[in-house]
This record gives structure tokens, C-alpha cells and sequence, in this order.
């Protein structure tokens, strides 16, 4: 990612989004651009035009943590848009440390972290990473993803599946929130990591084959993912609804562990228990189709 690029559309996007009545300043006729001007921004963070303009442009290598801060009050940057600020900032230092990799492709969990994925018996969990390969999960996060884990040559990507795979318009039923929410987890990750060739690779595959992943590429907008509830359309059991949390791995650095559950006693109860017992019977026979192939395997030695 081009770091200067992404800080300059970044501060762009976001000064287009504050309108002056919301900081307090009086609306004028003659505006020839949406939301602040740049005197207006600086003025509000503290600093000169001239400094302001320089960071706007990409130049953010050396802004101090006070002067982000003002940014960041100026431009009425949420959570994850302060956030975000903040890694641009990190990635642009020459003495800035990349984040820690895995290749999804060689990536295993350690055994004791499938053992407490498998614990988790009451709704899907799963291992993530930045870009939203599933690394890991439990027999119900595999049935609940099946056709995540059902595209052909590929590791089980959420954005690949979201953008490139008819069948999401089914399992997606509010698809508009679903391609946001992903197109804002990866922006995010972008941020953090800039220099990752495995995440810039499906950035531009995804843009080069999906029109609305390019269209919504272009609103840099950035999300922090940790709590809330979905609805989904299994291809098995149907519609439910499903409370979500999402949990950094202390251990692993980057990767985020997310749980899904249903409200006790409802529909969407009752339909993760029917795909629990659907899961068991399907992966259960392709464990012992495994079983058994291992099992000649050692004969024939």
C-alpha cells in the first residue's frame, strides 16, 4: 500500500465527512468542496495551514501523538478512525517494525487451540487473521461456513467468498452491511499492516474482479469488529440470528478468535442446534473416511 496515498485520501475522505455546523462553525453558500476546508481543519487541530496541508499530502512521518490527537478531535474521528490514523502514522516512521506474518497456507493452531475451539460447543467459533482467512474453527464454524470452505483452490476467505461467490448474495441477507463491514476490516488491516504481499494480493484481485468491492474500496472507511449480532441465511437450517464476539489472541498477535451465539430458548437457538447435528453426521463420516485411509496407508507400509 502506498502509505502517503492512503494517509492523503484518508484525511481527505474523512474532512469531506464533517459538515462546520457540526464544530461549531458557521455554514457558508459559497463552499466549493464538501465538509471542512483545510484553514478550518488546522485551525481547529492547532496548527498552521502550511503544516496541516504538508500532512494531508502524505507527509505524517514525525507528527507527534499531540498533534494526531487534535487530528483526530478536528476531523470527529470515531474509535477506529483515531485508530487507524494512529497506524499510518506507525507504518510511515522509517524505525517502524512490521507486524508479525503467517502464510494462511502453512499456518496450523497449536493442538491446545483446537481442543478449545472443539470445546466450544454451543455456537461456531473460529480463528481469523487481518484478512479474513479462517484459520481455524470448530466442527460448528466449519458448518456454519461451509460454503466459505467449499471454494475450490482457494483457503477459506471471507472476503473472497463476500465479493467473488453467488452464494453469498443467499447467506448474506442484508449483503450492502455484510460487503461493508468487510471492505472496512480489511482497509483497517491495510492501515496496520501496509506492507503485507499476501493482503495487498487479495486487495487487488478483489478490486480487479468486483466493481462494488472497488466502489466501496474507495470510501476508506475502517471498523473496529469486536461485538454485535448478524443475521445469516444457511443453505441448511435456514435464517438465524447470532450475538458475535471477537477476541485478540494474546498469543498471536493479529489474530482475533470470534464466537457465535444465539439467544437461548429462540428460533435461531433452535437452528444451531440442528446444524450442530448436521455437522456431526457430515464431518463426522469424513473423519472416518480419514480414519480409514490413514489406517491403509499404515498397512500398506
Amino acid at each position: 500500500m502506498d502509505n502517503k496515498a492512503e494517509v492523503r485520501e484518508f484525511l481527505t475522505s474523512r474532512r469531506a465527512k464533517v459538515t462546520p455546523g457540526q464544530v461549531g462553525l458557521p455554514a457558508s453558500t459559497n463552499r466549493r468542496v464538501p465538509g471542512l476546508r483545510r484553514s478550518e481543519v488546522a485551525a481547529l487541530a492547532g496548527v498552521s495551514v502550511e503544516y496541516y496541508t504538508k500532512l494531508e499530502r502524505g507527509a505524517i512521518d514525525g507528527a507527534s501523538r499531540e498533534v494526531l490527537d487534535a487530528l483526530a478531535k478536528a476531523l470527529l474521528l470515531d474509535d477506529a478512525e483515531r485508530a487507524h490514523l494512529f497506524d499510518l502514522a506507525h507504518a510511515a516512521s522509517p524505525v517502524a517494525r512490521p507486524p508479525r506474518r503467517r502464510d494462511p497456507r502453512c499456518w496450523a493452531p497449536h493442538p491446545s487451540l483446537q481442543w478449545i475451539l472443539d470445546a466450544v460447543t454451543g455456537g461456531p467459533a473460529f480463528v481469523r487473521n487481518g484478512r479474513l482467512d479462517i484459520l481455524a474453527a470448530n466442527v460448528l464454524g466449519r458448518a456454519f461456513y461451509r460454503d466459505v470452505y467449499d471454494m475450490p483452490g482457494q483457503a477459506p476467505n471471507i472476503a473472497r467468498f463476500t465479493f467473488l461467490d453467488q452464494r453469498a448474495a443467499e447467506f448474506y441477507p442484508d449483503w450492502d452491511f455484510f460487503a461493508r463491514v468487510t471492505v472496512a476490516i480489511l482497509h483497517t488491516e491495510a492501515g496496520r499492516d501496509p506492507h503485507n504481499k499476501e493482503l495487498h494480493d487479495l486487495i487487488g484481485e478483489l478490486s480487479t474482479r468486483s466493481d462494488e468491492f472497488r466502489r466501496l474500496w474507495g470510501s476508506h472507511d475502517v471498523r473496529h469488529h469486536g461485538t454485535g449480532s448478524k443475521t445469516f441465511r444457511h443453505p441448511v437450517v435456514g435464517e438465524l440470528t447470532v450475538a458475535y464476539e471477537g477476541m485478540g489472541m494474546e498469543s498471536e498477535p493479529g489474530l482475533t478468535l470470534t464466537v457465535y451465539a444465539a439467544e437461548p430458548g429462540s428460533a435461531s437457538a433452535e437452528r444451531l442446534q440442528m446444524l450442530a447435528s448436521w455437522a456431526a453426521s457430515e464431518y463426522g463420516r469424513e473423519e472416518a473416511a480419514r480414519g480409514a485411509k490413514k489406517t491403509e496407508q499404515g498397512a500398506e507400509r
